[in-house]
């Protein structure tokens, strides 16, 4: 509408894009995003640095392309602010090197003034406010000065520290949290979110560590997913400098949800034989997350969660109730 000011980009944990094409100072950004991915092989290129970062040449050797056409297709993404490049000490002094900023893109196309944020609720859970744990090591828990009690044993989940904690993990075991129910009978619940920072668990770390993390609420099991690896090989964004290199420093945003029908994985359904009449949620003065490597899974490569103080998102686990 004429006079009025329109909603300015909104990024979500540096990752997460969301615009509009109702509000006209979007559309520069949506034009290079457009010409961004209208490339296959800037695709290809988006697509291998999605989990990790590399350098100029090491794009071109992949691909097969000159240097001077990745330099090029390079800034094409770096314009439409789909990638980052940073400096980095390398064998013969520093390199520079990208990796994939971008976790999703969203275009909406009605007005965005009518906020949805009015219609949902949020909490955002302190990742070392767990309820119950069985775990298993190597384990751990770590704030931003370092090691929380003592490496590698299960006795420092039991630490009166542990509140504190801005990374956890551990190999194999689940790890339950439970949030107030603050859901409202009376409305009709669309959705219910739960989204977090998290990957694999290694020793030190190891971009391809692949593990199947499965997560239930309220004991009703919604999905298994296979995160790629444990991620060290650049800072995370966020991690203290107290913590040392060639070790996890970052993790991926993953947002698990479950709807009137349907589990969810970042908006992509993968179940559909869950749905919010399954949860029971009247049941109880909580909702529960449960966080699971389980036993019998193909791939038991632990887990790391990550806190508002380590990885690349400034949160803990939150939770989101959408009406």
């Amino acid at each position: 509408m004429a006079g009025k000011v329109k909603t300015p980009v909104k990024i979500i944990g540096e990752r997460d894009i969301e615009l509009y094409l109702c509000n006209p100072n979007h559309h520069d950004h949506i034009t290079k995003i457009g010409k961004a991915l209208s490339s296959p092989i800037r695709l290809n290129i988006l697509n291998l640095l999605r989990n990790t970062a590399l350098s100029l040449q090491e794009i071109a050797d992949l691909l097969h392309i000159p240097v001077s056409s990745t330099a090029l297709h390079i800034k094409t993404l770096e314009d439409a602010r789909l990638i980052v490049t940073e400096t980095q000490p390398g064998l013969h002094g520093s390199m520079r090197v990208s990796t994939c900023s971008l976790q999703s893109f969203h275009l909406e196309t009605f007005d965005a003034e009518a906020d949805i944020a009015d219609n949902t609720i949020t909490l955002d859970m302190p990742i070392g406010n767990y309820h119950s744990f069985e775990i298993e090591p190597t384990c751990g828990l770590a704030d931003e000065n370092g090691i929380l009690d003592v490496y590698d044993n299960i006795r420092s989940f039991y630490s009166p520290l542990r509140t504190r904690a801005q990374l956890l993990w551990f190999q194999q075991g689940y790890i339950e949290y439970r949030f107030p129910n603050l859901s409202n009978p009376l409305l009709p619940l669309q959705e219910i979110a739960f989204q977090m920072e998290i990957c694999s668990e290694a020793p030190g770390f190891l971009e391809n560590w692949p593990s199947d993390i499965t997560i239930s609420i309220n004991n009703k099991e919604i999905t298994t997913y296979c995160s790629p690896g444990d991620f060290g090989s650049r800072r995370g964004r966020l991690t203290p400098s107290a913590w040392p290199s060639g070790r996890t420093q970052y993790g991926l945003l993953k947002i698990f949800s479950v709807k009137t029908r349907g589990g969810y994985l970042d908006g992509l359904l993968t179940n559909p034989e869950i749905g919010l009449a399954d949860l029971n949620l009247q049941d109880h003065p909580y909702i529960s997350l449960k966080i699971q490597i389980k036993k019998d899974a193909q791939h038991i490569g632990g887990i790391n969660i990550f806190g508002e103080k380590y990885g690349d998102y400034p949160h803990g686990i939150v939770m989101n109730l959408v009406y």
